[in-house]
């Protein structure tokens, strides 16, 4: 098996504890060829301190140290942007072939790596490869890839006990807690969107993959587990209690819009079944945006995705996309 170059980009933010478990795990794995860049987004506690210790700890008791980068931001730019200075830092350091974007709360298979580069090396067309994301435990589904829904897209397979997979199989789009993806493409695609901040950013990267003729695939014998803890981080920051409520759905909200704005039709919004939804969608992103004192900020977003719809709406793929892949 040929192992071509990656890099990993790893998130933090008032997470070390978390950080340093995955870390530990990445020690492991039997792939030979890989950096990693841990960004940390303006972190609260000591997290650059502490990783910066074990990381040190662990170079010293090793034959060969692992090449480990950490970028410090001095704010929090949220999960698009944050991994888009990872992605950037590694183009720049090393250009590697492939990028991997990994959830500082999941602990790894040795293998998994060398599952996820094997489907990749087997595609010519692939764009991004998921990893299957199962609870710790390992009985339980956390992800099996994307889905489109009518409105957004949700994960398949969450919290079910089996899943029915033997083989390596196609998606939608891959989940970006444990997500690889081919370098030359997301420079012709583009990065995250930093309008999502958080929440469907990854969603929104695989219509655009999609839509430049690029494939996703589970890679079902490259086993990941995760915790998804990072709402429980966001409550337990002293006195913004409310932001784990009406930051996250002014979010939530504002993205399932820029959603339906960017990737269905007229006669799809303005058809009465869905109209209602897009009606509530609209007030709710309203009163968060009150609430986030965002309602420029939102505004200049909307107005800019309404500005970029017609070229999207005019890619021959589009309906191709969503009669294939939406549920």
């Amino acid at each position: 098996m040929n192992y071509p170059r990656l890099s990993i980009i790893i998130l933090n933010w008032n997470g070390w504890m978390d950080t340093i478990e995955c870390l530990d795990s990445l020690y492991q794995v039997n792939y030979p060829n890989f950096d990693m860049i841990i960004v940390d987004n303006a972190s609260e506690d000591e997290s650059v301190k502490k990783i910066k210790e074990h990381i040190e700890i662990e170079n010293g008791i090793r034959k060969s140290a692992v090449d480990v980068a950490i970028i410090k931001n001095n704010e929090n730019y949220g999960f698009a942007e944050g991994n888009n200075i990872g992605i950037r830092c590694a183009i720049k350091k090393s250009n590697p072939k492939y990028i991997l974007l990994l959830n500082n709360d999941t602990t790894l298979d040795k293998n998994f790596l060398d599952e996820l580069v094997k489907v990749a090396e087997e595609n010519a067309h692939v764009g991004s490869v998921q990893s299957l994301l199962m609870k710790p435990g390992g009985d339980i589904v956390d992800s099996m890839g994307q889905e489109l829904t009518t409105w957004s897209a949700r994960d398949i397979g969450m919290d079910s006990k089996y899943y029915n997979l033997n083989q390596n199989s196609e998606i939608f789009g891959a989940c970006a807690a444990a997500a690889l993806y081919r370098t030359d493409v997301l420079v012709n695609v583009g990065l995250f969107d930093k309008d999502f901040f958080a929440i469907y950013e990854d969603v929104d990267l695989s219509w655009r993959i999609r839509l430049s003729g690029f494939k996703s695939f589970l890679a079902v014998n490259s086993i990941v587990y995760h915790k998804r803890n990072i709402s429980k981080r966001v409550s337990e920051i002293k006195n913004r209690d409310w932001m784990k409520n009406d930051l996250r759905r002014y979010h939530l909200t504002k993205n399932m819009l820029i959603l339906a704005i960017k990737y269905h039709s007229s006669s799809f919004l303005l058809n009465p079944k869905y109209l209602f939804k897009l009606i509530l969608t609209l007030i709710g992103c309203s009163y968060y945006s009150v609430r986030a004192r965002k309602i420029k900020k939102t505004f200049r977003i909307l107005k800019k995705n309404f500005n970029n719809r017609k070229s999207l709406q005019t890619n021959p793929r589009l309906d191709r996309i969503q009669k294939k892949w939406m549920s």
